[in-house]
């Protein structure tokens, strides 16, 4: 099954979404601001992607720029910052066939379809 990490508010995150619905495969869409991530569930998708917790962050975000910014900050408190603060996390992020990507840009998503 196909999951995507969407934030409808986000244009990069809602053209994703839409490669989706062209590909006609099924899938799911999880609005990760309203149904939050617990830090099992960010690690794991951290681990699929194969990147540090770091290069998930958002950093032009006024919450990491204000909070965050400067901080010499261990991968665990990284995480446990973006579960408390899901804005944080980088959208959209696609999950297929234990393969997962950030579409950014949005073509990435057709890596692992």
């Amino acid at each position: 099954m196909i999951k995507i990490y969407h934030n409808p508010r986000c244009s990069k995150s809602r053209q994703g979404l839409a490669i989706l619905e062209e590909s006609k495969k099924e899938f799911t869409v999880v609005k990760y601001l309203n149904e939050t991530l617990n830090k099992t569930e960010l690690k794991e998708i951290i681990s699929l992607l194969n990147i540090a917790p770091i290069d998930l962050v958002r950093k032009n975000e006024s919450i990491w720029k204000e909070n965050y910014k400067g901080k010499d900050l261990i991968d665990d408190e990284i995480i446990t910052a973006m579960v408390e603060n899901p804005k944080l996390i980088e959208r959209p992020i696609v999950i297929h066939d234990k393969k997962a990507v950030i579409g950014r840009p949005p073509q990435k998503i057709l890596e692992i379809l």
